[in-house]
């Protein structure tokens, strides 16, 4: 039980600083990934790059919530 315990939280702290990271990815009126150089190449352009990053996340901040629940609920003391 302890090994799932510590996995939860070391998820949980990835997905806290990525969603911090990921947050920061994004600008004010859609200048978005497309302003930071080659990243938006990857892409076909700056809207499907600022696309993909909210879909990234979304992902990331419900997995986020997700894992605040799990923790909170079951292991909360």
């Amino acid at each position: 039980m302890a090994f799932i315990m510590f996995a939860l939280h070391a998820l949980h702290l990835v997905s806290a600083v990525l969603l911090v990271a990921l947050v920061l990815l994004h600008a004010p009126k859609s200048d978005g990934i497309g302003s930071i150089g080659t990243s938006a190449q990857l892409f076909s352009s700056q809207k499907g790059a600022e696309a993909a990053l909210n879909k990234i996340t979304a992902t990331v901040a419900g997995a986020f919530f997700l894992l605040s629940f799990v923790l909170g609920y079951y292991f909360n003391g």
